[in-house]
């Protein structure tokens, strides 16, 4: 009997720690309990304390998945008159959302539209600033005058790639985008109401970049902040501003330009196929070492448009020239296998980083990116609710300050003279560490420095470059403010959340 007893009680134990280990793993693993305290999230009989619950993004409209990896960043060719300004490094890059296509003039003309809608009464400079620069179709020796009056504005140009705008106009562009997406998110969701644009014809500035414009981290961090005064906002049954947050995956992060080490892997897109080998070392965006189509369907078919020689813009007339003596349309050619289009030829692309020619010498082997500047809100004081005021800036958006020491865009970079801006010529024996940060450079003299905190890095080849630029290994610099007729760009976004599962269908 007592042997019996023992068995049966050893029978229970086992079927009661089986029980709690299988109810603790339940727990565990639900999103309503706490895995280490037991207690409940969101419980308004305890702390309050919630969490939002995982959720899988959507690819933004007009991008694609950009699946992250390791590949070898850099030189690629052996040309001798080759600037070394891009040694060969291995580096890591986290999966990303990029536009399939660059930004067309038709994307640029419901910027500037918008711009003109909001701000044309009482800002008028915002939007002059906002247009692109169609003096770069002029040249002195060619006849361009009709690039100049119709590229950016004929319906026949809509979807070819817009250029003559600066890096700057470029990320205000991303911030534009950013905001816009997000409104319309939440406009959707019956979070708030569409703006009532008839409204700005009797609004003065102030409030249109107040209580009008939509801004996405000012609705995030400005306390019960809701466009419009709040006045159209959607209330939830107890009367209350319905608010969301990031975690709710109603919003999307920020579009942003790509960093250099994202724009070329992308470009290179190096994705193992089925058999699980990867192309290393290729030359262009596509496969094999031709600038030729080398599909049987296909063959003999240009994947891109540049200059072959002098004076030869686009081959002759017929069935294998490229088609194109300008920049031609952003669906032209044949993508890359991420399925990106004239990642090489048509326009170069802005990308988000500072120029330097040690770059490669210097970098973080996960994410590398040269140019960042932390920033904090600038705060105004507190309202009756206590709740943070920040300061606007011109576009409504909140007004950032540099942190101390967060600027790290010279760091390690080796070269602490392009930090300096001065009004003079650089004086014999005066040290770089004495001269003063309001002083400019003289622009004649051949010895001062050329490269700057606002310099920044593009990519790609153009339709009047030369081959070798094609190669998507090579860079180029200009100034941040300048803008070219052989320069656009396409954004990209980072991706929040399981690289493994988020934007696969």
């Amino acid at each position: 009997m007592k042997v019996r007893t023992i068995a049966k009680l050893s029978v229970v134990l086992l079927l009661a720690f089986v029980f709690t280990a299988c109810n603790n793993s339940q727990t565990s693993r639900s999103s309503k309990t706490s895995r280490t305290t037991g207690w409940q999230y969101g419980d308004s009989d305890g702390t309050g304390f919630s969490v939002g619950s995982s959720h899988k993004t959507k690819t933004p409209n007009g991008m694609v998945v950009v699946e992250g990896g390791s590949f070898t960043i850099g030189e690629r060719g052996e040309y001798v008159t080759a600037p070394r300004n891009n040694q060969r490094r291995r580096i890591t890059v986290s999966s990303f959302y990029m536009d399939q296509y660059e930004i067309r003039n038709i994307d640029w003309r419901e910027y500037t539209h918008w711009m003109k809608l909001v701000f044309e009464k009482t800002a008028p400079r915002l939007v002059t600033k906002a247009n692109p620069d169609n003096t770069v179709w002029r040249e002195e020796l060619a006849y361009n005058e009709p690039l100049l009056q119709y590229y950016f504005s004929h319906p026949s140009f809509n979807d070819y790639p817009i250029v003559g705008v600066s890096w700057e106009q470029a990320m205000d562009y991303s911030a534009w985008r950013t905001d816009r997406v997000n409104e319309l998110a939440l406009i959707r969701a019956g979070i708030i109401t569409q703006p009532d644009y008839k409204s700005l014809e009797n609004m003065d500035y102030q409030t249109a970049v107040n209580d009008f414009v939509f801004n996405t981290q000012k609705y995030l961090w400005q306390g019960n902040y809701q466009p419009q005064g709040g006045s159209n906002a959607k209330k939830d049954i107890f009367g209350q501003n319905r608010k969301v947050n990031m975690a709710d995956g109603i919003m999307v992060s920020d579009f942003r330009l790509p960093t250099e080490a994202e724009w070329e892997f992308a470009a290179y897109a190096v994705k193992a196929g089925k058999d699980g080998f990867t192309i290393e070392g290729k030359i262009y965006p596509w496969k094999g070492q031709s600038v030729r189509n080398p599909t049987k369907k296909q063959r003999g078919q240009m994947m891109a448009n540049f200059v072959r020689g002098r004076g030869d813009m686009m081959g002759t007339s017929g069935s294998l020239d490229d088609r194109a003596t300008i920049p031609n349309r952003v669906d032209a050619y044949y993508p890359n296998d991420f399925g990106l289009y004239n990642m090489a030829g048509n326009v170069n692309e802005w990308v988000l980083d500072v120029y330097r020619s040690t770059t490669f010498d210097d970098m973080a082997e996960y994410n590398s990116f040269r140019g960042n500047v932390y920033t904090a809100p600038v705060t105004e004081g507190r309202d009756e609710l206590g709740n943070d005021i920040f300061g606007l800036d011109s576009l409504g958006r909140i007004r950032m300050d540099i942190t101390q020491g967060g600027d790290v865009r010279n760091y390690k970079d080796g070269d602490l003279i392009s930090q300096i801006e001065t009004d003079f010529p650089l004086f014999a024996g005066e040290s770089i560490e004495n001269l003063t940060s309001t002083r400019k450079l003289d622009p004649t003299d051949v010895l001062s420095p050329k490269i700057s905190d606002k310099t920044r890095v593009y990519k790609g080849g153009s339709w009047k470059d030369r081959i070798y630029w094609l190669n998507p290994s090579t860079r180029r610099y200009l100034e941040q403010d300048k803008s070219t007729n052989d320069i656009g760009f396409r954004c990209a976004m980072s991706m929040i959340g399981d690289e493994g599962v988020t934007g696969k269908k």
